[in-house]
């Protein structure tokens, strides 16, 4: 038997060019079901034939990794069972820049041998949540690199300190003789602990009142968290003065959680300097992962992650799809 090659139609594809680029430019405005039950196709040939066009546009798109300098990495899950996807996003553009299946060392090396040894050495930025497989790897195969550590993730970790403050002292008193009232004041004062004190209601601002006179460690650790806020703030180099001076402070608070915190951010001080320098975060990342996950409750069933990633890559790599006989 013998296999040609013919101008209108793919190669292992049961259909013409012009048939799968019309179902390709559906999925973009659609789901697959609904495409699938339109044209009359299966889901899995839906999937196949989203593949086959998005390799078509790759190749077409050129070298979609010229000339980048500024990236963002992170991983979102995709199923149950700690199932993951690699995202590397570009700064500059919005645009996702690739993604791969696992949220491994190798995972992320398989984006850096498609860069190549002169992408990397072109990359000065990357953003990223402080994970060593990301920082190994960015610190191995991208010399000129700089990391800058993701502001939310520090006020996350900000945020569960002084939660665990709160936990402490509501054990305290909840364990002392007649202190169920108080207790239960700490038991509610989460969300007055941790929103911005402009965004507080009437009763939460009274609870935080109530907190600052009756209780001076867990008040503490509530304006630990607010400095640590305006280091953060709009800013400029004074911000990095902050953040040393913050350290300092959380190490002698006396607050075990924010001891160990200022200890651990110790390690990543010079990523988190680098983010205040550069103004950069993984927003633009979170953006890209928060459409990810539509996508895949979307594509809810999909049998193969190949299938997913093509999906993904279709909606959000900015490939140029025209519908097929429209000028």
């Amino acid at each position: 038997m013998v296999v040609a090659a013919v101008p209108w139609a793919r190669h292992d594809a049961g259909h013409t060019r012009a048939f799968d680029d019309q179902v390709a430019w559906l999925v973009r405005y659609t789901s697959k079901s609904t495409v699938a039950r339109l044209l009359r196709l299966a889901w899995r040939t839906v999937g196949n034939i989203v593949t086959r066009v998005v390799a078509d546009a790759d190749a077409a798109a050129g070298d979609r990794l010229a000339g980048i300098a500024r990236i963002g990495i992170d991983e979102v899950s995709y199923k149950r069972g700690h199932k993951y996807l690699t995202v590397v996003v570009d700064h500059d553009t919005g645009r996702l820049l690739w993604i791969g299946q696992g949220r491994t060392k190798k995972t992320l090396a398989a984006f850096f041998d498609l860069l190549g040894v002169t992408g990397c050495a072109r990359i000065e930025l990357v953003s990223a949540d402080g994970a060593d497989w990301i920082a190994d790897v960015v610190g191995l195969r991208c010399p000129n690199a700089r990391l800058c550590m993701d502001p939310f993730h520090v006020v996350v970790w900000v945020q569960h300190a002084l939660d665990l403050v709160r936990r402490a002292v509501w054990n305290t008193l909840r364990r002392a003789g007649g202190q169920v009232a108080a207790a239960r004041a700490v038991a509610h004062s989460r969300f007055a602990l941790w929103r911005n004190p402009e965004d507080l209601t009437d009763r939460q601002k009274a609870r935080l009142d109530w907190i600052a006179a009756t209780n001076a460690p867990l008040y503490h650790a509530y304006l630990l968290k607010e400095q640590l806020r305006h280091v953060f703030a709009p800013g400029g180099a004074e911000r990095i003065t902050r953040l040393d001076l913050w350290l300092d402070t959380a190490a002698e608070s006396g607050l075990q959680p924010f001891t160990d915190l200022a200890q651990r951010m110790r390690r990543y001080r010079d990523d988190i300097a680098n983010a205040l320098t550069h103004q950069l975060s993984n927003a633009r990342v979170e953006a890209i992962n928060t459409k990810i996950r539509l996508l895949t409750r979307i594509a809810f069933g999909f049998k193969s992650v190949n299938a997913l990633i093509a999906l993904v890559r279709l909606h959000l790599c900015g490939y140029d799809l025209a519908l097929p006989g429209r000028t």
